[in-house]
């Protein structure tokens, strides 16, 4: 049985993040500034090694919200810890990790960013910003900044303010902004993407209750390994499938267990089938990967 978490005298900021938590957005505080909260003596310039779901992963467990994106968590108990209490308490906004939830944001700076946006881009759910507007897709990528005059993607390793729902249909994250960071990807492989389903639909912690890693690490890896099979839109996506497989149960091997890797698997089984494999082959590419790593007999 379950008990409600009572929000304390954290106010209005806590309240938000949970509510948003609920909805399996990772969320994180932010200051005054709309800067994340510095790491603490611990974790100052990564002496602690980082958090497993960083660049370079890391062994790193602290308990407080530290190394800023890396922190955002979906827990409501980690989020009402007293580890967590004296930066809500001093927080100035929520934060939140687009890439962990599964979109992108294109932060519009400006005016002028606004106006091409209007012209460039399909149009998707949109968000007001002080100074220009948030414009959010469905799928993940690379971040960057500056990839154009007033313009930033917020999506993976990143974190954006949040600043309420906005207003619209959100849409698949299209060609023309992945182009900005991922100039290599064959075009060919936008009908791929706008076809096919979110990944990490099938996986949670109901399946993975022996895990180690953050459900941000879990998520971040599993959009990584799909989007290179549908980048093989003209061939390669099956060898692709089998070497995503392989590399997302390598990131296992020291979890005690289950991690719900068969639930992941349908995710690159489902990216495959969408770029043309037949699914047979697809769920033999899959299995063969996971199983290369974990020793399992066919």
């Amino acid at each position: 049985m379950t008990h409600p978490i009572p929000i304390r005298r954290d106010g209005r900021h806590l309240a938000t993040a949970l509510h948003l938590a609920a909805g399996r957005m990772p969320v994180l505080p932010l200051r005054a500034g709309k800067g994340p909260f510095g790491n603490c003596h611990d974790c100052t310039d990564n002496a602690c090694g980082g958090r497993p779901n960083m660049k370079t992963p890391g062994p790193c467990a602290c308990p407080r919200p530290c190394h800023a994106w890396a922190a955002a968590t979906t827990d409501p108990h980690v989020l009402t810890s007293p580890a967590w209490a004296t930066a809500w308490r001093g927080a100035g906004a929520v934060g939140y990790h687009p890439g962990g939830a599964g979109i992108t944001v294109v932060d519009l700076d400006d005016a002028d960013a606004v106006t091409w946006a209007r012209t460039a881009l399909p149009s998707t759910r949109t968000v007001t910003t002080t100074r220009g507007e948030h414009w959010i897709y469905r799928g993940v990528m690379r971040s960057a900044n500056y990839v154009r005059p007033g313009v930033d993607i917020k999506s993976l390793m990143s974190y954006a303010r949040w600043l309420g729902p906005g207003i619209g249909t959100m849409v698949v994250l299209p060609s023309a902004v992945l182009a900005f960071v991922e100039r290599e990807e064959p075009t060919p492989a936008r009908e791929a993407v706008d076809s096919s389903s979110m990944p990490c639909a099938r996986w949670d912690r109901s399946v993975a209750t022996g895990c180690r890693h953050t459900e941000t690490y879990v998520r971040t890896g599993v959009f990584r390994g799909v989007e290179r099979v549908r980048a093989r839109s003209e061939k390669g996506a099956g060898t692709a499938a089998y070497g995503a497989a392989r590399f997302l149960a390598k990131q296992h091997t020291a979890c005690p267990g289950p991690c719900g890797l068969d639930a992941l698997g349908e995710d690159l089984i489902d990216a495959a089938v969408s770029v043309g494999v037949p699914e047979p082959y697809a769920r033999r590419a899959v299995s063969n990967g996971l199983q290369a790593v974990l020793g399992a007999t066919a």
